[in-house]
């Protein structure tokens, strides 16, 4: 079947849907950290839109459909020389998803966020329509506030990204650093010498304790190393000044050991690695657990069985880069998660304003911390999760919403371009068929 006849077959099951009930999408996973609330929804079934659909190498872009994840991207294309420019490090993110969210790797100091690649996109809405949206025709509004939109204004049925040019394998460099300010004078020299440099991410193991990575694509390698099996990839940056590794291996380095969250399931230990085997060893099966655990709540009630108090603080943020030391800082005293993962972004030049994701156009530092906080004492619902949204506006950072969000109304206005919104939500869906964005991201509706 066609990408246009899968078109038609959506549209009619749309059209004929009840129209009156509320609309979602039915999905087998996610990468949404994030419980919702319980709704009769109606269910739209995307998930045969998961083909790569054309490659044109002289324009430098790809054709793909919108619940295509980019593990299956990448293995169409890169055999062929390409890949998308920026590729999320976890192998189960659909393309678009990543479009309707925040989608950011290693690549993100040049190439911007996933968003700053979509040439364009073909938007599904909730009335059946199908409108094409680029940055210069009559759905260029709907093009700009796509992303942050999480599903709420329409979805993506294909996009068009930027792709480039790759080399079989990748060279990484490990520089070590003591203290923030050094790291951060590194991470922003490098970013600004970036003909000299394809990939540049970071690791924050402690405050004396960083380290920057710096990947380029070579020819040859002298030697390679393998992350997909019992080998560590984040345990092996303060173990080794240099590594080499295949192109693909290099692209997936993370989703192995979900960064460094294996170690909650005790994936970290050998027999486990073994036992599990590589088809296991990724972030879908630790997803697949992390849903399990959250619906039983067996981690909640051992916690409360010894007295603690746990909160889920499940982030990335991103803060411009003259803050980014402040913002270290209070992770450090008072959060305390470690390690912490770091990716510098800038939006390419005549890219956005996108209106609710509004990046400022200076260097920004994602920060990205994912673990259990215990405490002994019982606060509020997201106590620390709401002190961290306020230090980021303080510091005029603006945080991911694909985990929780504990913002007042008059907050996530403010931080997110609502009066954009609602203008879109008026236009794209009137009948309000699908959620808002406050509802769903704050209110998990």
């Amino acid at each position: 079947m066609s990408h246009a006849a899968r078109c038609a077959v959506v549209q009619r099951w749309l059209q004929q849907s009840a129209a009156g009930r509320p609309l979602g999408l039915s999905k087998a996973t996610s990468n949404l950290f994030r419980d919702r609330a319980a709704s009769r929804k109606t269910r739209l079934d995307l998930q045969d839109f998961h083909h790569v659909i054309a490659l044109d190498e002289g324009q430098g872009w790809v054709d793909v459909e919108g619940c295509a994840t980019y593990e299956e991207l990448v293995r169409e294309i890169l055999p062929l020389g390409w890949m998308p420019a920026v590729v999320p490090q976890l192998k189960t993110i659909t393309v678009g998803g990543a479009a309707a969210g925040v989608g950011i790797e290693a690549t993100s100091f040049a190439q911007g966020l996933v968003h700053d690649t979509v040439l364009e996109i073909e938007v599904l809405l909730a009335d059946g329509g199908i409108v094409l949206c680029r940055p210069d025709n009559e759905h260029r509004a709907l093009y700009f506030g796509f992303p942050n939109s999480y599903g709420t204004l329409g979805y993506a049925l294909r996009l068009r990204l930027r792709v480039r040019p790759v080399l079989p394998f990748v060279k990484v460099r490990h520089e070590r650093f003591g203290s923030a300010a050094a790291f951060f004078d590194a991470l922003v020299r490098h970013c600004d010498d970036a003909a000299k440099v394809d990939f540049i991410d970071g690791v924050v193991f402690g405050a004396d304790s960083l380290v920057l990575n710096l990947g380029q694509f070579i020819v040859q390698a002298p030697s390679l190393s393998d992350y997909g099996g019992e080998s560590i990839y984040y345990k092996s940056l303060l173990e080794r000044d240099v590594d080499w590794m295949r192109t693909e291996d290099y692209l997936w380095r993370w989703d192995t050991d979900w960064f460094w969250c294996s170690r909650r399931f005790c994936a970290q230990r050998l027999w486990v690695r073994r036992l599990l085997g590589r088809k296991r060893l990724n972030s879908r099966t630790y997803a697949r657990l992390m849903r399990l655990n959250s619906r039983w709540g067996l981690t909640r009630g051992w916690a409360r069985l010894r007295g603690w108090h746990p909160e889920s603080v499940i982030q990335d943020v991103d803060i411009p880069v003259a803050r980014a030391e402040p913002f270290l800082d209070f992770l450090l005293r008072e959060v305390g998660i470690l390690p912490i993962w770091i990716c510098p972004v800038r939006e390419p030049a005549g890219s956005g304003p996108f209106d609710l994701y509004p990046l400022s156009p200076v260097l920004h530092v994602n920060f990205g911390f994912w673990d259990t906080v215990q405490s002994r004492v019982a606060h509020e619902a997201g106590h620390l999760n709401r002190r961290i949204e306020r230090e980021v506006a303080r510091l005029g950072g603006i945080k991911s919403l694909y985990s929780d969000s504990f913002y007042t109304r008059d907050e996530f206005a403010a931080a997110y371009g609502m009066d954009d919104y609602a203008a879109l939500k008026a236009r794209y869906d009137p009948m309000g068929r699908l959620p808002g964005l406050y509802e769903k991201c704050v209110l998990r509706a």
